[in-house]
């Protein structure tokens, strides 16, 4: 059930430049992508660089992220020969919190306008807490007039009363404070922020998933994000602080090898399922500190059992961690049977076996949407925020924060005749 009416989508000329920027615990994505013929994308430039000055998707270091995602962003520009004004950029589910709320407007037997609509969204941002808080996103997860459920487009309808049933997104103003300071810091000025999940949750879900109900957990370098839509809306987001980073910093641990060998020996040989071989089959583990000019001087030579005897738990952990979270917040059913895994994590040997036998649900590897000009060495899972991005800003979703919210009046007679002329002519 989309909602139509709330938010117009912006068809953007065509020759004109959509950028945006994926900022990650473990790397910083910009894609620029040009509006063709039947509104279809082209990406013109891409530009993929290590993160810097991130921890578990919260800034850590405003100087290295800022020269991270500048990096990025400079490779992109290079790439296609253009330069770019401003972008869309994700922010992480760590820094929000999602909340459903219903909202009754008076509409006194006049039809249902825009302004309505800005009514409500005014009570939506009651939800913000001064300083604290800011709302990013307003969803509309169903209306009705004069309690009549169901309606799709309440605009151009007649009735006493308009309710309407809000998913609202808000985020800490601290968090989008420091991520749009460091974009502004490589003189680009941010269009508009969407939450990491919407956009992963966009990029790979079909559209019956998302009618029908589906969970998508995007595991990423620092977090796995999840977001749940239904009814072809997202109605849940939340967040988990474990990640890709996390596996391998068990690994490092586990075997006594340096970080970089660990990221290596996980991509190359890793699993988080065990098999009747992994007992025989040796790999080498060059081991920390026993290195001489810059090669290691000697490398244990342990079984592959041990590598999934490491990594399965942490694994094992986070899909219960995210059970939970589901079932807590009241989703779990809702969301019906349906979950797509995402993210660089997803990659992993045997995740989507593990994950439905702790999910109890049906999961299947969810890669983006390709689109035109879309370069093989970015196109798997673990750029699926990056192309929800591009998504989102060429047809915007259609939520009330698109709207301006709607003045208050001011004291006396005067004032709110001065907003009345404002608001109705």
């Amino acid at each position: 059930m989309a909602m139509n009416g709330t938010r117009r989508i912006r068809h953007r000329p065509r020759g004109s430049l959509v950028s945006v920027v994926d900022v990650g615990t473990t790397k910083i994505v910009c894609f620029i992508a040009r509006v063709e013929d039947g509104d279809e994308l082209r990406i013109v430039g891409v530009g993929h660089q290590h993160s810097l000055g991130l921890k578990a998707g919260t800034i850590v270091d405003m100087v290295s992220a800022t020269n991270a995602i500048g990096q990025a962003v400079n490779a992109a520009e290079q790439m296609c020969g253009e330069t770019i004004q401003d972008v869309l950029v994700n922010l992480s589910a760590g820094h929000i919190e999602s909340h459903g709320v219903t909202i009754e407007v008076t509409i006194a037997g006049h039809q249902v306008g825009d302004l309505d609509l800005r009514r409500a969204l005014a009570h939506a941002r009651s939800m913000e807490r001064i300083g604290e808080t800011e709302l990013l996103h307003a969803i509309p997860t169903g209306y009705a007039i004069d309690g009549n459920r169901g309606i799709e487009d309440p605009r151009g309808m007649f009735g006493q009363a308009l309710g309407v049933n809000l998913h609202a997104v808000t985020a800490s103003v601290a968090a989008i404070k420091n991520l749009t300071t460091c974009i502004a810091d490589t003189h680009l000025a941010v269009d508009r922020c969407c939450v990491s999940p919407y956009a992963s949750g966009l990029s790979v879900l079909v559209d019956d998933e998302k009618e029908l109900g589906a969970t998508v957990v995007d595991m990423g370098g620092g977090t796995t994000e999840i977001g749940v839509f239904l009814d072809g809306v997202l109605v849940h987001a939340d967040c988990i602080p474990v990640g890709g980073v996390h596996v391998t910093s068990d690994l490092a641990r586990g075997l006594t090898t340096p970080v970089a060998h660990a990221e290596r020996i996980k991509t190359l040989y890793g699993s988080c399922v065990a098999t009747s071989t992994d007992d025989r089959e040796l790999i080498d583990v060059p081991q920390v500190g026993e290195y001489g000019d810059d090669e290691p001087v000697q490398a244990n030579h342990l079984p592959r059992s041990l590598l999934v005897g490491i990594i399965q738990p942490r694994l094992e952990e986070t899909f219960e961690l995210v059970r939970q979270h589901l079932e807590i917040s009241g989703f779990y059913q809702v969301a019906g049977r349906r979950v797509v895994l995402t993210g660089g994590g997803s990659q992993l040997a045997g995740v989507r076996e593990l994950a439905q036998l702790v999910l109890d649900k049906q999961v299947r590897i969810g890669k983006p949407k390709r689109l035109l000009g879309q370069p093989e060495a970015v196109s798997g899972p673990a750029f699926a925020t990056a192309v929800g991005l591009l998504a989102f800003a060429q047809h915007p979703v259609e939520d009330l924060s698109g709207l301006t919210a709607a003045p208050q009046p001011a004291p006396g007679l005067f004032g709110r005749v001065g907003t009345w002329l404002k608001e109705n002519l």
